[in-house]
């Protein structure tokens, strides 16, 4: 569906929060352009229309279109269009979110647990169960493979369109996440991956030096294993159930064993 320019050049403010307006007194002088916080009702769509995305990126993919977003949030698709330029916009506001998400998760446990390997199987856990296997960043994934390039690190591919497979894995070269729908990388992208990626190789390190987390394990791959634990199911207790199982699985894969 084609969507008028002026829906597109209107929504970068309001992508952020606010909406940029001529401000004119009760006399009908304008003083000019300032911003002002959305109307109740703007408000309430841009969080139906940021609800609606994650959960259809969750679900389909980050290349998912965008009346399929407009549609679970029950709005336009000009709607959407007015809160966000381009689906490119979108897709990195929710990447951010998903990133800063799993950074936060990532340092509770990093700080809430002393025991190593607890807090690196309670940030899988939470991780799983909020649902960040279907919302990897495209950009958190190139960066680790970035960052494990000296390995023969694999990473999973975000589905660009509903099928019988969540994922597939990808070899490291070439990057392959590169063809996933997504934004460029900007500069605060890179920023908010290298973050995450930090306080999550944190985690790694500590299970590795307690003798816990066996000594092949990378960041790529507990990123992995938060991707292919949160299967996407249509009913919530099926799939709730089947990522706990699958979890429960794939973190006795990672622990290490006696020789």
């Amino acid at each position: 569906m084609h969507v008028q320019d002026s829906h597109w050049s209107s929504a970068s403010a309001v992508a952020a929060g606010g909406v940029t307006m001529s401000a004119t007194a009760g006399n009908g002088r304008g003083n000019g352009s300032r911003t002002t916080p959305l109307r109740v009702d703007a408000q309430r769509n841009l969080e139906h229309v940021l609800r609606a995305a994650r959960e259809v990126f969750g679900e389909l993919g980050y290349g998912a279109p965008m009346e399929d977003v407009a549609r679970r949030a029950r709005v336009g698709v000009g709607t959407v269009y007015r809160r966000f330029p381009s689906k490119d916009v979108l897709v990195r506001r929710i990447a951010e979110e998903e990133t800063s998400r799993l950074t936060d998760q990532a340092r509770a446990a990093l700080g809430q647990e002393d025991e190593p390997w607890s807090a690196l199987s309670r940030f899988l856990r939470t991780s799983v169960a909020s649902g960040a296997g279907r919302l990897l960043p495209p950009q958190v994934l190139r960066v680790s493979v970035e960052e494990d390039r000296a390995g023969q690190a694999r990473v999973p591919q975000q589905r660009t369109q509903p099928g019988p497979a969540e994922l597939r894995l990808v070899p490291e070269e070439p990057v392959a996440v590169a063809s996933v729908p997504a934004p460029s990388v900007a500069a605060e992208d890179d920023a908010g991956a290298s973050a995450l990626l930090e306080v999550v190789g944190q985690l790694v390190d500590r299970a590795r030096a307690a003798g816990e987390l066996r000594a092949d394990v990378s960041v790529s791959d507990v990123l992995l294993v938060i991707a292919t634990a949160a299967p996407s199911l249509p009913d919530a207790a099926q799939q709730a159930a089947a990522s706990a199982r699958l979890l429960d699985i794939l973190l006795e894969g990672l622990r290490s064993r006696p020789a």
